[in-house]
């Protein structure tokens, strides 16, 4: 088999190109590709589908290892390359917005995999959208922009916890694999990527309401800057002694800051509010 980067070059010496409206920056690192194919752990008969192929360098590495592979694809300029390179593998590319692919539609209800370089200026609603059906995935390894990676892993305390941080810590376990410089990339991007994997669950012991959680959580961040006191106030629009007195119910400071929450302390706020 081709490395990845002599498969890249060829298909780009024959006329193959990124669409920069799309986000397409190829992947071309043999590294790169073991690194996700080791750490999705693979299961032969798993089904298994790849957001965003482009030009299929991975894909051809994934469709030999299950039974049955989906690679669902935006640029209809793709398709061809990828219909031509990948002919006799089991895989059924799908030519569609990955925003509005239904896993169910895929594999029934079975529970599948997911592999993606997801484009980064859909990043986090692709995240939620897959999140969504944690009932179709038991997992997920994802190469995103690394400041996201980072958000997506912080903890309680830290500088990039926030909303997106906890939206995915309450539904998967994460797991930061490597990080990816833009010399693995046709066309190199301007920024370092990293790859992570989600492993799907239910969050121990989460026993509220997820929309009065979330609006809880959007509200304490609404403005980071300021106390709970005040930001919570301002963003569920109640009284600050109202809030005050909900916060000592949780035995939460009200001089404390949303980022240093945990997600166990927004649920017994949550409980405080009674939303």
């Amino acid at each position: 088999m081709e490395s990845a980067a002599e498969y890249t070059q060829r298909l780009i010496k024959s006329g193959a190109r990124a669409q920069k409206s799309m986000g397409q920056n190829f992947l071309m690192s043999d590294e790169v590709i073991n690194s996700i194919v080791s750490a999705s752990m693979l299961q032969p008969d798993v089904p298994l589908v790849e957001i965003g192929p482009g030009l299929g360098v991975l894909t051809r590495v994934l469709a030999p290892r299950v039974k049955k592979l989906w690679a669902v694809e935006l640029d209809i300029r793709k398709i061809g390359i990828l219909n031509r390179e990948l002919k006799g593998l089991p895989i059924e590319i799908v030519n569609q917005d990955a925003l509005k692919l239904d896993l169910k539609e895929l594999w029934g209800d079975e529970l599948g995999y997911l592999i993606g370089n997801l484009p980064y200026y859909i990043t986090s609603p692709l995240i939620m959208h897959f999140l969504e059906q944690a009932d179709r995935l038991s997992g997920m390894t994802i190469m995103v922009q690394k400041e996201v990676a980072d958000r997506i892993a912080a903890p309680p305390g830290s500088k990039t916890y926030g909303i997106l941080s906890i939206a995915v810590q309450i539904s998967a376990q994460v797991t930061k694999v490597m990080d990816v410089s833009p010399s693995a990339f046709w066309p190199a991007p301007k920024v370092t990527s990293a790859v992570i994997r989600l492993d799907l669950r239910p969050y121990p012991g989460f026993d509220v309401d997820k929309r009065d959680f979330f609006r809880v959580v959007k509200a304490a961040f609404s403005q980071r800057r300021k106390t709970l006191g005040n930001s919570l106030a301002g963003g569920l629009g109640l009284k600050k002694e109202e809030v005050l007195e909900r916060l000592q119910g949780a035995e939460i400071s009200a001089g404390r800051r949303a980022e240093t929450l945990s997600i166990e302390e927004f649920q017994e706020l949550t409980k405080s509010f009674q939303l």
